[in-house]
C-alpha cells in the first residue's frame, strides 16, 4: 500500500496538478463563502460542492466538463431543498435518501455527466444529515452551493485550465449491454437502495445522529464498482481506510481540539492527499477522507474519540448492507462482467489488426490510432474487473495464478498491437500478401475465443524478418496461450458464476 502510494507513477504529473487545483479552488471557494457573510455550516457546505464539483465532473473534453459543472446546482438545490425541508419527518426523509440513493447509482447508464450529477445528489443530501439543516437554513445554503461552485469552476475552467493543453481524453468505453435488469446500472441501482435500506436501519439502531454515515458507507462502496468481486473488495478497502484514518486522527486532529489555523491547514492536506491518491489507492484515499470528516468534526466541537469508534461501527454496518446486497439482491457475478469485457477487449484487437493491415496495404482511410486508444481503456476495465481474482486475501490460488496469466497475455496482445500500429505509421512500410493471411489467422483466433469454441489454437510458425508480420506472429501466439486460461475450466470461468 506504501508503494503504490509514493511509487505510483505521475505522468505529466497529472495527479499532483489535480491535487494542487484541488487544494486552491476549494480553498477560495471557502474564503469566497467567509466573505459572503455565510456561517460554518455554509462554509462546509460550499466547500463539499467546490470538492465534488473538482473531484467527480470526469466528461472526455472541456466543454463537457463545464457543462457538468453548470449543471451541478440543478441537481443539488432540490436535493437540499428535500433534505432540509424533510428534517422533521423522519420516515419521509429515510424513504427519500434511498430513492435518491437508487436513482444516483441508475444516473450511470448515461455515462461520466449521469455519475457526476448523482453522487453530487446523493452528497446533497448526505451533508444536509452531516449539518442537521433545516429550512430557515435553506437560503444561505442555497448561496454557498452556487458560489462554491462558480469558485471552482473560475478555477478549473480560468485561471487552471491545464487540460486545454493536452490531448483530448479518451472516452471512457460504453457500459456493459442489457435492458431492464438485465442492464447492470440498473441491477446496481437495486442493490444500492437494498443495501443503503439495510444500512440506515441497522445504523439508526446503532446511533439515532450518525445513521448516515452507514448510508454513506454503502454507497461509495458502490461507486465505480461494476460486480460483486469488486464491490466486496472496495468495501474491504474502506473499512481499512477509516481503520487508519481513525488512528491517524487520534493522533493529530484530536488534539488539535478545532483550532481554526490549524485545522486549516490539516484540512488542505487531506484535500491533497484525496485528489492525490484517489487513482492509485481507495485504502489510501479514504485514509484523507476519515482524517477530513474528523478535522471538520473538530470544527464543530463534537469531536471526541467515541465519535471516532462510532464511525469506524457505522461504515462496518454500511460495508455489511453493500456485501449482502450484492451477494443477495440480483447478483452481479465477477465472471460474468469479466467476461463481457475481455470478450469486447479481444474485439477491439482485431478492429486494430484490421485497420492497420489496411494502412499497410494503401488505404487512405485506415486510422489505427483511435482503436489503440479504446484497446488501452477495455484494458483498463478488465484490470478492474480482474482485480478481486489477484486480490492478496483471494483464497483461491489457481484462480488467482489463471486470472494473472489472462492479463499477462492480454498485455501481450496490447503490446504487439501497439507495436503493428507504430509499423503502419511509418509511410515507408511496405505492404506484404502475407500479411493478409496473418491477420485472417487473428480474425480467427478471436472468433474462437469469443464464441468459447473448443478447437485448439494452432501457435504460428516462427516470423519473418518483416515488422509487421514480427508483430502479428507475436499477436498470434498470445491469442493461441489465451485460449488455455479462458477455457478453464468453462469459457473464461475466471470464477465460479
Amino acid at each position: 500500500m506504501l508503494k503504490r502510494m509514493f511509487v505510483a507513477p505521475d505522468p505529466g504529473r497529472a495527479r499532483l496538478r489535480f491535487a494542487a487545483r484541488a487544494v486552491l479552488g476549494i480553498g477560495l471557494a471557502v474564503v469566497v463563502c467567509g466573505l459572503a457573510g455565510h456561517s460554518l455550516p455554509g462554509a462546509v457546505t460550499g466547500g463539499l460542492a467546490a470538492l465534488l464539483a473538482l473531484f467527480t465532473v470526469a466528461d472526455p473534453t472541456v466543454r463537457g466538463q463545464a457543462v457538468t459543472t453548470a449543471l451541478l446546482p440543478v441537481v443539488g438545490v432540490p436535493v437540499l431543498a428535500a433534505a432540509a425541508g424533510l428534517h422533521d419527518h423522519p420516515v419521509a426523509r429515510d424513504l427519500t435518501f434511498l430513492a435518491v440513493t437508487g436513482a444516483g447509482v441508475y444516473a450511470r447508464r448515461w455515462g461520466p455527466r449521469g455519475h457526476s450529477l448523482g453522487v453530487f445528489a446523493f452528497m446533497t443530501f448526505f451533508v444536509a444529515q452531516f449539518l442537521h439543516a433545516t429550512p430557515p437554513q435553506l437560503p444561505e445554503l442555497y448561496a454557498a452551493v452556487l458560489l462554491s461552485v462558480l469558485a471552482a469552476a473560475g478555477v478549473r475552467f480560468g485561471l487552471w485550465c491545464y487540460e486545454r493543453r493536452l490531448a483530448p481524453a479518451a472516452a471512457p468505453p460504453a457500459p456493459l449491454g442489457g435492458t431492464g435488469l438485465a442492464r447492470i446500472t440498473t441491477r446496481q441501482a437495486v442493490q444500492a437502495t437494498a443495501g443503503a435500506g439495510f444500512a440506515l436501519v441497522v445504523g439508526q439502531l446503532v446511533s439515532g445522529q450518525r445513521w448516515y454515515w452507514a448510508v454513506g458507507a454503502t454507497w461509495w462502496i458502490f461507486v465505480n464498482t461494476a460486480s460483486r468481486g469488486e464491490t466486496l473488495v472496495r468495501g474491504f478497502r474502506r473499512v481499512l481506510g477509516t481503520v487508519l484514518g481513525i488512528g491517524l486522527g487520534l493522533l493529530v486532529a484530536v488534539p488539535v481540539h478545532g483550532a481554526p489555523v490549524p485545522t486549516a491547514v490539516l484540512v488542505a492536506v487531506c484535500v491533497f492527499g484525496i485528489f492525490y491518491t484517489a487513482a492509485v489507492s481507495y485504502t489510501w484515499m479514504m485514509l484523507w477522507v476519515t482524517l477530513l470528516a474528523t478535522s471538520l468534526y473538530g470544527l464543530l466541537g463534537v469531536l471526541s474519540p467515541g465519535l471516532l469508534a462510532l464511525r469506524l461501527a457505522e461504515t462496518g454496518v454500511g460495508a455489511l448492507g453493500a456485501a449482502l446486497a450484492v451477494l443477495l439482491v440480483l447478483p452481479v457475478t465477477t465472471h460474468a462482467t469479466t467476461d463481457a469485457w475481455i470478450q469486447r477487449a479481444l474485439r477491439c484487437v482485431h478492429a486494430c489488426t484490421a485497420e492497420a493491415a489496411a494502412r499497410l496495404a494503401g488505404s487512405a482511410t485506415a486510422d489505427p490510432a483511435p482503436r489503440v486508444a479504446e484497446l488501452e481503456q477495455l484494458l483498463g476495465r478488465v484490470r478492474l474487473s480482474v482485480a478481486p481474482l489477484v486480490h492478496p486475501l483471494n483464497p483461491m490460488p489457481a484462480r488467482k495464478a489463471r486470472a494473472r496469466r489472462v492479463l499477462a497475455l492480454l498485455d501481450d496482445c496490447a503490446r504487439e498491437v501497439r507495436g503493428l500500429v507504430a509499423v503502419a505509421a511509418d509511410p515507408e512500410a511496405s505492404h506484404d500478401a502475407r500479411l493478409a493471411a496473418a491477420c485472417w489467422r487473428v480474425e480467427t483466433a478471436v472468433e474462437a475465443l469469443t464464441a468459447g469454441r473448443a478447437e485448439p489454437l494452432p501457435h504460428p510458425a516462427e516470423p519473418p524478418a518483416e515488422p509487421a508480420l514480427v508483430h502479428l506472429h507475436g499477436l498470434e501466439r498470445a491469442l493461441a496461450d489465451l485460449a488455455e486460461p479462458l477455457r478453464t475450466p468453462s469459457r473464461s470461468r475466471l470464477v465460479g458464476a
